[in-house]
């Protein structure tokens, strides 16, 4: 971002609206580091409990203002506007929003890549989804208003609700009583590396992380096994497929 006017009563218009940004990824980042530093106090747990009171009231008291300053008006704390959008509009906005995530997330990777080398960014790597992946399945439990032990029918629908699966494509196999196979048939990173000749990229130290912690997160009587990732051989039809099992 541009530097701007050193006296905040002289911004230009321009100006201002890259301030209000700046103090949207400040607000962001202070809301992560108040949840980080409580779980390190508290651990996990403790810490998810409070992240649910103080998301919902600090989430109300920030829409309510923004609705009053930006004159839209509100449904059970939802802005209208939102939801009047056309729902073609709705699916492209929450693709969108995914294709950010998976972004943001490749930014990352390749900014400790490139100032720190591959073996730092894959360790922040795994270690971020170590913290990530149980947060994410938390957040859909708690949208969702699923049980605390919902068994492998809650993991199945807590997976159609992550970013991932509204901008890869995934399916489900060999379903049992006490089992089920997930799969990735479409991956938007190495579907990108083979349309460049590239091979795949080796995502199984984070695959392992990734879903045991979901899982267990979603239920934790829940055990992954990994049937296949990169770098290991895969079919032409998925790139990695993974066991949940009660």
């Amino acid at each position: 971002m541009n530097k701007i006017n050193h006296n905040p009563d002289n911004l230009s218009r321009k100006e201002n609206a890259g301030l209000i940004l700046d103090f949207f990824h400040r607000l962001m980042m202070h809301h992560a580091m108040w949840f980080a530093e409580v779980r390190h106090q508290l651990g996990r747990e403790k810490a998810w409990k409070i992240l649910d009171e103080a998301w919902e009231k600090s989430y109300s008291i920030q829409i309510k203002r923004m609705a009053k300053i930006l004159d839209f008006e509100l449904e059970d704390d939802i802005p209208k506007p939102l939801m009047e959008l056309p729902e073609e509009t709705i699916k492209k906005l929450l693709e969108g929003m995914a294709v950010n995530w998976l972004a943001n997330d490749g930014v990352w990777f390749q900014a400790v890549e490139f100032s720190r080398g591959m073996n730092d960014a894959k360790r922040c790597n795994d270690s971020c989804w170590a913290q990530f992946s149980p947060f994410e399945a938390w957040s859909i439990k708690r949208l969702l208003g699923l049980p605390e032990n919902p068994g492998l029918e809650g993991l199945k629908t807590a997976l159609n609700f992550r970013l991932y699966a509204f901008i890869n494509k995934q399916s489900f196999a060999e379903e049992t009583e006490n089992s089920f196979v997930f799969r990735m048939n479409q991956c938007r990173v190495q579907d990108a590396r083979k349309r460049k000749g590239l091979d795949d990229y080796p995502c199984k130290s984070g695959g392992l992380v990734e879903y045991t912690t979901f899982a267990e997160a979603i239920d934790s009587r829940i055990k992954t096994e990994c049937i296949c990732c990169p770098p290991d051989k895969h079919p032409e039809e998925y790139y990695c497929a993974w066991k949940f099992s009660i």
